[in-house]
């Protein structure tokens, strides 16, 4: 299988994984070890400067804060869009990636826009291709307008709208379909 760094993974119609339901993953990293990406539309009722402090002067005026996966909840992952893509510490596509520990007064400067995420979503060597075959996943390029949509809760479904008419059915589908 090709990477998919730079894609997006949207959760199809039969994943039911509390973690993963209609959510839109932006995979950061892809290869024969294993992926490793956030989950863009899950925001949390917490402010950025209330979990992260050091990091939320870099968000702008909402300073909103997401659950990112799983995988270490607690520990603060920065999605950034930066005018120096040499700067970023995983670069995902043109000048989008992810900046990793503390982030240098260096290299904030840099920093155009950015997310902030509380854990990732990881999966082992085999294990996304596995749900890659079970058709868990709805593979889509990503966009920048994506990564830092102002409006995440509506995200799954204007994807999904995207790919085209045969998605429409799924994208109305709603996350709990015995309450339909």
């Amino acid at each position: 299988m090709d990477s998919l760094r730079g894609k997006l993974l949207i959760s199809g119609g039969d994943l039911y994984d509390p973690n993963f339901r209609h959510t839109v993953v932006l995979i950061g990293e892809h290869n024969r070890d294993g992926a490793l990406g956030v989950v863009l539309n899950r925001p949390l009722d917490l402010t950025a400067a209330d979990a992260v402090p050091a990091l939320a002067e870099m968000l702008g005026p909402d300073g909103e804060l997401f659950q990112g996966g799983p995988v270490r909840a607690g520990e603060p992952v920065l999605l950034a869009q930066v005018d120096d893509p040499e700067v970023l510490d995983l670069r995902v596509f043109g000048a989008v990636g992810f900046l990793t520990g503390d982030v240098s007064p260096l290299v904030r400067p840099h920093i155009l826009r950015a997310r902030l995420f509380v854990g990732y979503a990881g999966w082992d060597a085999g294990q996304l291709e596995a749900e890659m075959a079970q058709d868990a996943w709805i593979v889509e390029p990503a966009r920048e307008e994506d990564l830092f949509t102002d409006a995440p809760g509506s995200l799954w479904a204007r994807v999904l709208r995207r790919k085209g008419p045969e998605y429409e059915l799924l994208a109305r589908m709603p996350f709990d379909p015995s309450v339909n």
